[in-house]
């Protein structure tokens, strides 16, 4: 087996790789960004490697790579699964590890708490593969953070030009919540079929307007780009309709900044039953995690949508109707309504198991849909989305 150091021609869809005193740390945001960010739980999602892998060409039979994940246990909750990596060859998935060990982070909901534990790096074995010349991609978890320890294959790797990129930044569901593997969740299935490189700017609780990621979006070179928003506004209970509007204007006309003729796809909230036309703040259903089930549930007043307070009905129409007055300077500019992605008949058969998130089935749905919509539509110059 040779050693193979992992460079950033090797690392498609991170921002950054981060010298630890383990590894390399991937990260979706860039440091300037990162420091200005204060909130815990965005650092962890934006370490959280989601739409991140390794890629490369080879010959080699055997592939190893060591890994040193940090698990989440949340108390009072049920076991999370372990991250998966998926290892596709030529574009198809083929096998896939998980690292049962490594570090453990146990946080606690009331009051709110933190450990890390230490843990030992792990060995992934990826073996028996053909033995010619193809394309072999890594992805990484999209919900468990890990740091790349070490390379090993039993032939040379090369590295690979990138292909078009595809800029895309959104909420949990952008991340991956409930999907089942890192090449299932709906952005990775929409890249594969639209044959673009991902970069993967979704932040579980974090699609929330914030001028640093605008900021690192304009530095960031894509061919697409795409912003869905608008849940996490609801169920974090954000702000109110006045500072919406503007709010998503600066962010447009900040990432408009770095890319003033670049596609630029504005993609509303998919279906939520709970809080189409309930206003946030959404919370844990403590009765359901009483009986080792994960629900939400919103708890704002209907009564109060008149007053400012953000629905997914109210941001759909607000974020359509400035899409329609910016579409009359910038033609490159489009509105897909997430209802086209998941909507309302879709989730009488494909509910959402936690009443937020959609299932695996149900990303792929919308990652098909999606790849219809803009790689098919918007790009190919058939029409808005």
């Amino acid at each position: 087996m040779k050693n193979f150091a992992i460079t950033a021609d090797l690392v498609f869809g991170a921002q950054e790789l981060e010298r630890t005193e383990t590894g390399l740390q991937p990260h979706r945001l860039p440091a300037k960004a990162r420091q200005q960010n204060e909130d815990a739980g965005f650092s962890m999602a934006e370490r959280q490697p989601s739409g991140v892998r390794l890629k490369f060409r080879t010959a080699a039979s055997v592939v190893e790579l060591d890994v040193l994940p940090t698990k989440r246990v949340y108390t009072g909750m049920p076991a999370r699964p372990d991250g998966v990596y998926d290892l596709r060859i030529d574009g198809e998935l083929t096998q896939q590890r998980s690292a049962l060990g490594g570090r453990v982070m146990r946080i606690g909901m009331a009051p709110p708490s933190m450990v890390l534990e230490p843990g030992e790096v792990q060995l992934l074995r990826f073996e028996n593969l053909p033995g010619r010349d193809k394309l072999v991609e890594i992805w990484l978890p999209h919900d468990e953070m890990t740091e790349l320890v070490a390379l090993r294959a039993d032939a040379d790797l090369a590295a690979v030009p990138a292909r078009k990129t595809w800029l895309h930044h959104g909420s949990s569901i952008s991340q991956g919540s409930n999907a089942t593997s890192p090449t299932g969740i709906w952005p990775v299935v929409a890249a594969t079929l639209g044959e673009v490189d991902l970069i993967n700017m979704g932040f579980g609780g974090n699609a929330l307007l914030d001028p640093f990621t605008a900021r690192a979006m304009r530095d960031t070179k894509a061919d697409l780009i795409s912003v869905k928003m608008g849940i996490n506004l609801v169920n974090l209970d954000l702000m109110r309709m006045r500072a919406f509007g503007p709010a998503l204007h600066g962010f447009l006309d900040t990432i408009r900044e770095g890319h003033p003729e670049t596609p630029l796809v504005v993609v509303s909230p998919v279906y939520c039953p709970i809080h189409e036309a309930t206003p946030g703040p959404g919370q844990f259903d403590f009765s359901a995690l009483a009986e080792g089930r994960l629900l939400f549930r919103a708890e704002g007043n209907a009564e109060e949508v008149a007053k400012g307070k953000l629905t997914l009905v109210t941001i759909r129409q607000k974020m359509r109707d400035i899409v329609a007055q910016r579409s009359a300077s910038d033609p490159n500019i489009h509105y897909l309504d997430g209802l086209e992605l998941y909507g309302a008949d879709d989730n009488v058969r494909l509910s959402l198991p936690d009443e937020l998130h959609p299932d695996g089935v149900t990303h792929k749905l919308m990652g098909r849909r999606f790849a219809e919509k803009v790689f098919s539509g918007v790009l190919a110059g058939n029409g808005d989305a």
